[in-house]
C-alpha cells in the first residue's frame, strides 16, 4: 500500500512512490546496555560484524554525565543533553520529556499514521517505575517484560522473541529494542570477565535473529531498513560506571542499511546523534524549535 504523510507532496514524488520507484524508509534501533568497546571487539560477535561491513561504525563515540543509564538512554531517545531531559539518574526525577520527547512520540506527534514499536525490560523505559517512563504511551504498540523480576537474561530471550515476531509480521515504520542483561552480568562479574563477553555474544546473537526478522518481512525487498545499535555507556574494569575515566564515557555507533555511508565517520558520533539519526533517514525535518542537541550521522548523502 502506497502511504502518504502530510500534504506538500508533489505529483511527480506521488508518482514516484507509488510506482514502486523509492523504497519505504523504516527504521531500527537496538540498545545494547552496558557495552564497553574494548571488550565488544575481542568478543565474537558475527551479526554485529555483518551490520558494520555494510554500514557506519565508531568505537570512539561519546556518551554523556553522568555515565549511568538514565541519562544515557534519555539522551540517545530524546536527542538532547541532560541540561535539557533533566535526567541526571536512574531514578529518572527531573524529566522534561514532555518538552524532549524520545523520538517514536514524536513521530507520533508529528503524524499518528507513523506505526511505532518498542520493547523493553527495564521497567522506567516503559512503566512509571522510578518516575519513568521514558517511552510514553503515544507509541502503537509499547512492551515491557521486567527484567527485574524474570532476571535480564530471560527477559532480554523474550523481548527479542517479542520483536521477531512483531517485525516479521506487522508494519512498522520505527522501533525500539532494549536488551539489559549485559549490563547486570558486567556489574556482577566485570568487565574483564568470560562472563561478560559471553553476555555481549549473546545479544550478538539476539541482533541476529532480529535482522533475520526484517528479511523474512513479505515486503522486504520494497523497504529501507535503517538498523542504528549502540549503548549507553562503557564501565571500568571492575564494571562499574558513572565516573567520567575513557573507559566510562567511550561508546559504539554502528548505522547500518541500504541508506547507511560506510566505514568510519570523520568525526567521533555523540549519543544524541542516534535520535536525530532515526528522524532524518525517515525524511523528518529537524525543526529548530525542538532544540535537538543531535544531528544525524553515517548517512549517504542523496545523489
Amino acid at each position: 500500500m502506497c502511504r502518504m504523510r502530510g500534504t506538500t507532496l508533489t505529483l511527480a514524488a506521488l508518482m514516484v512512490g507509488c510506482a514502486g520507484e523509492e523504497l519505504d524508509k523504516k527504521v531500527l534501533l537496538i540498545g545494547l546496555d552496558g557495552v564497553r568497546v574494548d571488550i565488544l571487539a575481542a568478543a565474537s560477535t558475527p551479526h554485529l560484524d555483518a551490520l558494520m561491513s555494510q554500514g557506519t561504525f565508531s568505537d570512539r563515540a561519546r556518551t554523556g554525565d553522568p555515565t549511568v543509564s538514565g541519562p544515557g538512554w534519555s539522551s540517545m531517545l530524546t536527542g538532547v543533553w541532560p541540561a535539557k531531559h533533566g535526567v541526571l539518574g536512574n531514578d529518572f526525577a527531573g524529566n522534561r520529556y514532555e518538552r524532549y520527547p524520545d523520538f517514536l512520540t514524536r513521530l507520533e506527534q508529528l503524524d499518528p499514521a507513523y506505526e511505532t514499536f518498542a520493547v523493553v525490560d527495564w521497567p522506567p523505559l516503559g512503566t512509571t517505575a522510578s518516575n519513568g517512563p521514558l517511552l510514553s504511551g503515544a507509541l502503537d504498540r509499547l512492551v515491557v517484560i521486567d527484567g527485574d523480576s524474570l532476571g535480564y537474561r530471560m527477559a532480554d530471550s523474550l523481548s527479542a522473541l517479542e520483536a521477531t515476531g512483531y517485525l516479521r509480521t506487522a508494519d512498522p515504520d520505527a522501533a525500539f529494542v532494549y536488551l539489559g542483561d549485559i549490563d547486570v552480568v558486567g556489574h556482577d562479574t566485570g568487565s574483564l570477565s568470560e562472563a561478560y563477553r559471553e553476555a555481549i555474544e549473546r545479544a550478538d546473537r539476539q541482533v541476529g535473529i532480529l535482522v533475520a526478522a526484517l528479511a523474512e518481512r513479505p515486503r522486504y525487498d520494497r523497504e529501507d531498513w535503517l538498523i542504528l545499535v549502540s549503548t549507553d555507556h562503557g564501565r571500568t574494569d571492575a564494571g562499574g560506571h558513572g565516573g567520567t575515566s575513557h573507559a566510562e564515557r567511550t561508546i559504539f555507533y554502528l548505522a547500518s542499511g541500504p541508506s547507511a555511508a560506510t566505514g568510519v565517520p570523520p568525526t567521533a558520533p555523540r549519543i544524541v546523534d542516534v535520535a536525530a539519526t532515526a528522524l532524518t533517514h525517515l525524511d523528518v525535518t529537524i525543526d529548530p524549535a525542538w532544540e535537538l542537541d543531535g544531528i544525524a550521522v553515517g548517512l549517504r548523502r542523496p545523489e
